[in-house]
């Protein structure tokens, strides 16, 4: 069972939530500035190892510090967004067994498929009218152009700049699985997560959609191969991952905290009342022992009471005892 004293105390909590949050904006310094960076492709492996180091701790505190830095704000989106998709995408390859250098080569394309676009990724963020010529260029232009610029900087793992060349490439996608080498495959688990995680994060132009609304999305455009991927992703973080909120089926408001062996039936956190008003005493409930069920999922900016996410990690850590 994973190791759940890392939310016993505050400070060891504010420890876990400052290196995800120092993680995020080192990922950032290095993606806004790859042609200054010394060693560039090796800091990106010193990210990667950082970032499970992290995730081994606890990875049900890790998703969920992940999915509310994520979700909370669109500041900073590129680093924020590389992250999410690192840590998705390292969940599935661990879910489909993958080679570890296949799950190599897909996380770190997974940090760095937008490295020739990460400011304008951040500015679009933000931006409420749509892409103008310029940008809607250097979108197109961004899976390739980056690439090049990743070989420049050293990488040479071939796998890695094929993924990161043709992560919007719509031909993966109608490839079928009998002509399936390893970068298609995982060029095409990259664009299921990748789908995933932009969904669920709010841009200045749209609030994010709820996980539930996403996986759905995700799973319906799902052809041959795709499947097994958005179902692998599914079960890697649940249907509803512990950092969203969810509303329970007698109106009640919940943030969910942690898995359980069932994708749609996590444990959570019940903190608001069906009237609206928010428990003084926040309570952990087991959706898949006893009522109320889940009933949907709810984007993050349907609730915007500050929590004491703390305390509710706390809680989550009796599951623990339960499950």
């Amino acid at each position: 069972m994973t190791n759940s004293m890392d939310v016993q105390d505050e400070n060891a909590y504010e420890d876990l939530l400052g290196q995800w949050s120092d993680l995020e904006s080192g990922l950032g310094v290095i993606l806004g500035s790859p042609n200054t960076t010394q060693q560039f492709a090796h800091r990106v492996l010193q990210y990667d190892r950082w970032m499970q180091g992290l995730l081994q701790r606890d990875p049900d505190v890790g998703l969920y510090l992940l999915f509310q830095l994520a979700s909370n704000s669109p500041v900073g989106y590129s680093a924020s967004h590389a992250l999410v998709c690192a840590v998705l995408c390292h969940l599935v390859a661990n879910e489909l067994r993958l080679p570890l250098k296949q799950r190599n080569s897909l996380v770190h394309a997974a940090l760095t498929m937008n490295v020739a676009m990460t400011a304008l990724q951040d500015q679009l963020a933000t931006q409420t009218e749509r892409p103008n010529q310029a940008q809607q260029d250097a979108i197109r232009a961004h899976p390739i152009k980056g690439a090049m610029m990743l070989a420049n900087l050293g990488v040479a793992d071939d796998d890695w700049l094929d993924i990161v060349s043709s992560h919007h490439d719509e031909a993966v996608d109608r490839n079928t699985p009998d002509n399936d080498n390893g970068a298609l495959h995982l060029t095409r688990i990259l664009k299921v997560v990748d789908r995933y995680a932009a969904m669920i994060s709010p841009r200045a132009s749209r609030t994010g959609r709820s996980a539930i609304e996403s996986a759905r999305s995700v799973m319906a455009r799902a052809t041959a191969g795709v499947d097994e991927i958005g179902q692998a992703l599914v079960r890697a973080v649940g249907l509803c991952p512990p950092g969203t909120y969810v509303r329970l089926d007698n109106d009640e408001l919940a943030v969910v905290v942690r898995r359980s062996i069932k994708a749609n039936q996590p444990f959570v956190v019940i903190i608001g009342k069906a009237n609206g008003e928010f428990h003084n005493s926040p309570r952990l409930h087991a959706t898949g022992d006893t009522p109320p069920r889940i009933r949907s999922a709810l984007p993050s900016v349907a609730v915007r009471t500050p929590l004491n996410h703390f305390y509710l990690l706390q809680l989550g850590s009796q599951a623990l005892s339960m499950a």
